[in-house]
């Protein structure tokens, strides 16, 4: 795929976001994979940075603001019920508001959420782009990693 015809991840139907919530409570009534989400606060900009090994499914947060979704490695991406892209290599993605998605990874998979923000604490970003705070692993995992860069 190249830069031109890379596709957005675009909002989420209602209709949709319900169907992937009845995934989502299957996959997380097994066994969650551990792995660090590196967390970085730069010129105005919040970063999350996850790294998920080759074969996992899993799903987002529903996002309720745009940001930018960097994807190096393969993944599929569910993109609406019957719909999935996959993406391979460096990826620079915008993200809608309002997307919920299952992913699954056909490589190891690094992923870069980013967006603007007056937030401070790692906790006020991650309230800032979801609702569903209380089910993020960086929430409920103690291996993150925080960086703040000061200018």
């Amino acid at each position: 795929m190249n830069l031109a015809t890379q596709p957005a991840i675009l909002s989420t139907t209602p209709e949709t976001i319900s169907k992937i919530k009845v995934i989502e409570e299957k996959i997380r009534a097994r066994k969650q994979i551990e792995f660090a989400t590196e967390h970085v606060f730069h010129a105005g900009m919040y970063s999350r940075t996850v790294r998920i090994p080759a074969g996992v499914l899993f799903t987002n947060v529903l996002i309720k603001c745009p940001t930018l979704l960097i994807i190096h490695g393969e993944i599929a991406v569910s993109v609406t019920e019957n719909e999935w892209i996959e993406f391979n290599g460096y990826n620079v993605c915008p993200g809608s508001a309002g997307r919920k998605q299952i992913y699954m990874t056909l490589s190891d998979v690094e992923m870069t959420m980013i967006f603007p923000t007056n937030a401070k604490t790692v906790e006020e970003a991650e309230a800032e782009f979801t609702d569903e705070v209380d089910m993020l692993l960086s929430r409920s995992q103690e291996n993150d990693i925080v960086r703040t860069c000061l200018e």
